[in-house]
């Protein structure tokens, strides 16, 4: 699958890929706790928070202009220590200015290496490795959520969370300062343009990525909301189907990967859509804790099939198209999340259910829209 030239970036991006997972997990199953018990912030404080922290993904077109000075796998070793470096300072600024500065950092580091990675992967996996590629990368991100989150509780149960966030932080920074000086390029790859591009023939591609940033925040903002607000979920429940979740993921992401390879991104997206409208429609109307349970699982599980998404790019854009196009695409990605959120939730406060109908619609747009893929013709590999 990967030849000798490809293993050090494998290597390179495998490694990164498994301590941005331990970063952004370790701040994410502290933050809630931490910020009520140690920072004492209240709702509104905590909102603002979470709202600053999409704000990187929302500029990571800027990264076009970082890779005017740097080369894109510095960019990610040094995104990688942003990330470290922010999840290990937290724990040392219980204030919520300090939480806003600590999360900027991490978050600028999580969002911008994900940028980075997206675009080497595509430049350095052709079209039938890079599915196989992605695929692997989210199954270890699975499994080091998992081994993550059982760390966590086990280091809970003997230091605070100040030295927790320290711990795990410095040691997604050292991984980061190993990958500088790491150097897993080779020169057979087609230099990349150093600006912002739009072309009209990338239109599906930015549409489809905006949905997908829209459907993300759904299931983000209220399908956890849901579990607790209406079927009264536990935190053990919660935490449970977290764990299963990233089984299933750990398991089922490179099979999804051999399936785009065999089957093409349009049947995979189409699958994806499908099954959303159903999830979405179940949400709103289910009165079953059991099938609300399965519900979310599926819509986990789907949340991958965009990979598709990425894939499906590299076989229709220029070759020197390929980072500034992934930079731009995870800035619409994020377009949703700015707006989402706060309108679902006043859409909420009317009915529950009327954001899953709305879902529900956006999915049945997105199903339309896979329609009009149309791919080049094959080319060898």
């Amino acid at each position: 699958m990967v030849n000798n030239e490809q293993r050090p970036m494998l290597r390179f991006l495998v490694t990164l890929t498994i301590c941005s997972v331990v970063g952004l997990q370790t701040w994410m199953v502290l933050f809630n706790n931490f910020a009520v018990e140690v920072a004492a912030l209240d709702g509104k404080q905590v909102g603002a928070i979470q709202s600053v922290r999409e704000i990187p993904g929302f500029l990571a077109l800027l990264a076009i202009y970082v890779m005017l000075l740097l080369q894109e796998h510095k960019i990610a070793a040094l995104s990688i220590i942003l990330l470290g470096a922010g999840t290990a300072a937290t724990g040392f600024f219980p204030t919520f200015f300090g939480l806003l500065t600590t999360t900027l950092l991490m978050s600028f580091g999580f969002h911008y290496y994900e940028t980075m990675n997206q675009s080497l992967v595509l430049q350095y996996f052709n079209r039938s490795t890079s599915p196989l590629i992605l695929g692997r990368l989210r199954s270890l991100s699975a499994a080091a959520a998992i081994l993550t989150s059982g760390l966590i509780l086990c280091l809970g149960k003997l230091i605070d969370y100040r030295w927790i966030y320290l711990i795990l932080g410095s040691t997604v920074t050292a991984a980061g300062l190993w990958a500088l000086f790491q150097n897993p390029t080779h020169a057979n790859i087609v230099p990349q343009h150093k600006k912002m591009i739009f072309r009209r023939r990338y239109a599906l591609y930015y549409f489809l990525t905006f949905m997908a940033g829209a459907r993300r925040q759904i299931f983000i903002a209220f399908s956890v909301f849901l579990l607790v607000k209406i079927f009264s979920f536990s935190v053990q429940e919660v935490i449970l189907l977290f764990i299963v979740n990233n089984i299933i993921n750990y398991f089922l992401n490179p099979v999804l990967g051999k399936a785009i390879v065999r089957y093409g991104e349009r049947k995979i997206l189409t699958i994806e859509y499908t099954g959303l409208i159903f999830v979405f429609l179940a949400y709103g109307f289910t009165e079953s804790k059991l099938i609300v349970m399965c519900m979310y699982i599926l819509d986990h599980v789907l949340f991958n099939f965009s990979m598709a998404i990425k894939t499906y790019f590299q076989k229709i854009g220029d070759p020197q198209d390929i980072a500034p196009s992934m930079a731009v695409g995870f800035t619409i990605n994020h377009i949703a999340a700015v707006v989402i959120p706060v309108l679902g939730g006043l859409i909420w406060m009317v009915d529950y259910r009327i954001p899953f109908v709305i879902g529900a619609m956006m999915s049945g747009i997105s199903l339309i829209a896979v329609q009009k893929i149309s791919l080049p013709a094959k080319q060898s590999p």
